[in-house]
């Protein structure tokens, strides 16, 4: 007799509980769509990206920064904060500017950095690449 009555209980809870996942699992669908960024460019004074991201990722501003890729900071940084987040690919140019107090870079060899960040400069979706500039 228990062991039907945990089994009809277990089968309940199942009933209840599918229904609710499966709606929770379709509304949150386009919330999943993760903000994205990739480098298609780079060189001494801009970085060239392609980015998607929706309204609801809350994405403020495109923060970029560029170095040798065994230092312990970056040689220069830049910043674009006309962001479009309609959830189709933009393209973007960042420029940027040396660091106060860095050395410049020596190497044809560049990690660059970007990030699509929102107001509370929080990360909302990120990519780094080396580059070699010509």
């Amino acid at each position: 007799m228990t062991t039907s009555r945990n089994c009809l209980r277990t089968l309940r809870i199942a009933t209840v509980f599918a229904p609710t996942a499966a709606v929770l699992v379709a509304t949150a669908a386009p919330a999943l769509a993760a903000a994205t960024i990739d480098i298609s460019r780079a060189g001494p004074t801009i970085v060239q990206v392609t980015y998607s991201c929706d309204d609801s990722d809350g994405v403020a501003s495109i923060q970029a920064m560029m170095g040798e890729p065994t230092a312990d900071g970056p040689a220069a940084q830049g910043a674009q904060n006309a962001v479009t987040c309609d959830n189709t690919q933009h393209d973007a140019s960042i420029p940027m500017t040396e660091t106060p107090g860095r050395p410049p870079m020596q190497s044809d060899r560049i990690q660059v950095r970007v990030a699509l960040v929102d107001r509370n400069d929080t990360v909302v979706s990120g990519q780094a690449k080396l580059f070699t500039v010509q």
